[in-house]
């Protein structure tokens, strides 16, 4: 997305909200188009501004994006947040992430231990948590408890994915964690608004065309690693194909898809025959169906550990 003062054009998503008989006046649609027309050029500017979103964990991405600082420099920053350190030392020390069965009582090694990408997982959890509980967004308590149940159902998809091809495990992980920061970025704004108690159906029409390049330019503005943000902005696109083998992007894309499918009784009938990322992972319908049954237990296990 440009920094330029021009608004990009965003598709809308407004089909993939179920009907309920209930038709969204023409003002109160124009009025939500304008509102994410205010955020994507606000953003595109640089300005991210995201209440009850703790600054400590941005500055913990901004210096995990420079491979040049030290673990010294991370150590001290997570351990000024007291409430940080403690989830970083519970994550390291959950089943998921200790093979070894040793327990792990100060933050250097538990920093060490989870590496980069959890690190900034976990602090990515931790700050979506405190948004989830913040008094002050009440209204919308339960549509962001469940988009944080959606991220972990799609990071550990994706975790997953990541191990069958040449994508990184833990990057992929934190990718699919941090899918629907759009969401949470137009949610947490809408709701700040004044008039945040109207009617929010109409937002909720747009939201899904708009989400994922508002969310791109997010991370990017925190600077998070561009084959991140281009997955995060292209996860949307179901009809794209790699050249060169499975990318990041299609791991993701193929993870949302999977995490549709979760949400089905079974039997399951996944639709992956116009998911070109599905080719590009190596996924047959057979395949589909092992993961899916190993995800949820590894959803299980990463629920336990970041929360």
């Amino acid at each position: 997305m440009s920094n330029a003062g021009t608004v990009p054009t965003y598709r809308s998503g407004a089909d993939s909200v179920p009907a309920n008989g209930t038709a969204t006046a023409p003002e109160e649609r124009a009025a939500a188009l304008a509102f994410l027309q205010h955020l994507a050029a606000e953003v595109s500017e640089g300005t991210i501004d995201l209440p009850c979103f703790p600054d400590v964990v941005i500055k913990v991405s901004n210096a995990l994006a420079d491979p040049e600082t030290p673990t010294d420099r991370v150590v001290t920053i997570v351990g000024a947040e007291p409430r940080l350190a403690a989830r970083v030392l519970q994550t390291a020390n959950a089943a998921a992430f200790n093979s070894s069965g040793k327990t792990l009582t100060d933050l250097r090694s538990a920093i060490t231990r989870l590496g980069q990408r959890m690190v900034q997982s976990t602090a990515m959890c931790y700050a979506m948590q405190q948004v989830k509980d913040a008094a002050t967004l009440r209204a919308i308590a339960k549509p962001l408890a469940d988009l944080w149940n959606r991220s972990i159902t799609v990071a550990s998809i994706c975790q997953l994915l990541a191990q069958r091809c040449k994508v990184m495990p833990d990057e992929a992980f934190l990718t699919g964690l941090l899918h629907g920061i759009g969401k949470l970025y137009i949610m947490v704004r809408a709701a700040s608004r004044a008039q945040g108690a109207g009617n929010q159906r109409p937002l909720l029409e747009l939201i899904v065309g708009w989400h994922a390049s508002i969310g791109k330019t997010v991370l990017e503005s925190w600077r998070f690693a561009e084959s991140m943000c281009e997955a995060i902005g292209d996860q949307a696109e179901m009809d794209r194909r790699s050249r060169h083998g499975a990318t990041l992007t299609d791991v993701l894309i193929a993870s949302i898809v999977l995490a549709d499918a979760l949400e089905m009784p079974e039997p399951r009938v996944i639709g992956n025959e116009a998911v070109n990322s599905f080719i590009s992972v190596g996924l047959t319908p057979a395949d589909c169906g092992a993961v899916l049954a190993q995800a949820e237990l590894q959803i299980r296990r990463i629920r336990e550990a970041l929360t």
